[in-house]
């Protein structure tokens, strides 16, 4: 199962005593600002949860899986994820 934003503003809705439009805003505007943060090359520290880095790729050699031909793939950014120790702890428990 995925939880999806629409599920996410229908938690806060329920759990926060806000209409919709409020919980809609509340999360259009975190999403906003980690967006935002993530495009600027910051990385993004929610404790608890875990960090998001901006990782930069250099240029590479790589090759074509359907014709096998090898081609230099461009430098770019990545996004990584690591969660906290309490985080990863909760999952593993299952709590």
């Amino acid at each position: 199962m995925t939880l999806t934003k629409a599920d996410l503003i229908q938690e806060v809705y329920k759990r926060h005593n806000m209409s919709k439009a409020q919980a809609t805003k509340v999360v259009e505007g975190f999403l906003g600002i980690a967006k935002n943060s993530l495009q600027e090359g910051s990385d993004l520290l929610l404790s608890g949860f875990g960090k998001f880095n901006v990782k930069q790729k250099h240029s590479r050699r790589g090759r074509n899986p359907q014709t096998g031909d090898e081609l230099i793939l461009a430098p770019r950014r990545v996004i990584t994820f690591k969660p906290s120790g309490i985080l990863r702890n909760r999952v593993n428990s299952g709590k």
